[in-house]
């Protein structure tokens, strides 16, 4: 039992990181990895403060020191791809796409769907599917930018979508922008984390990525790992069992 995507009071969790050892404890978690969001000069409301990360450092370290003989603690970092920080120092990295860039504005695509629907008209004539294709075409280069150990929530853009109101998740032009940015990372022979954050905060019924894509991932021989992306102590481990037992769908080159 581990979980490596956490997140704690240092960048946009609700509890501190012993407060998360603690109940990785308690769940009987033999690894806990705590992986903060990195700063990003643009947006400064969800990450750990500049001035922050070597204390944030030395805090992981500190309880990995304390609770040494009761759970093994990883130091990580959810790196945005639009993230300067150093990357010394941690035991890993999740290289993450949080935002698409156009114009010079950064678009976040998970803080609500009226932000990318405004961003589809201001930049891609109203097009959804298009702003899909600037992100997952981002999201393709995000090992070769972040030098990432983990591929975090591949598909975060279908984040507002639970009801299909926004595009329509098996059409053409979404499918091939998916298969391209699957088959591009594919080949760094990295893992891609089963993401259940967005079931545990009630956004969606499925995980990122969706079971068509991770049938077509585990179908060409890729690596695949759970994580809960928990931002409270109460959802570590997330739906594991659950997810564990069918991450394989029925027909996975139904995706292609």
């Amino acid at each position: 039992m581990f979980d490596l995507h956490t997140h704690t009071t240092f960048s946009d969790g609700r509890n501190s990181p012993e407060e998360m050892v603690l109940s990785a404890i308690d769940r009987g978690l033999s690894v806990l990895g705590i992986s903060d969001h990195s700063y990003t000069s643009f947006d400064e409301r969800y990450c750990i403060p500049r001035a922050r990360l070597e204390e944030y450092k030395t805090c992981i370290h500190s309880l990995r020191e304390k609770y040494r003989n009761r759970i093994e603690i990883g130091l990580g970092l959810e790196k945005d791809y639009y993230s300067d920080t150093v990357d010394d120092g941690y035991d890993y990295l999740i290289g993450s796409v949080h935002y698409i860039k156009l114009g010079g504005e950064y678009i976040p695509v998970d803080e609500s769907a009226q932000i990318l629907i405004d961003a589809a008209v201001r930049h891609c004539g109203g097009d959804l599917y298009s702003l899909a294709e600037i992100y997952y075409n981002t999201v393709s280069d995000v090992i070769h930018r972040t030098n990432a150990d983990i591929i975090g929530h591949f598909d975060l853009f279908k984040k507002f979508n639970r009801d299909g109101s926004l595009f329509d998740e098996r059409a053409p032009r979404y499918k091939k922008a998916v298969i391209d940015a699957t088959d591009r990372l594919l080949a760094f022979d990295v893992p891609f984390e089963v993401n259940t954050g967005a079931i545990s905060r009630g956004y969606r019924d499925d995980p990122y990525p969706s079971p068509e894509i991770i049938g077509y991932i585990k179908a060409r021989g890729g690596k695949l790992i759970l994580s809960s992306d928990s931002h409270a102590a109460n959802s570590l481990c997330f739906a594991f069992g659950q997810f564990a037992d069918s991450i394989q769908p029925k027909n996975p080159k139904d995706f292609k």
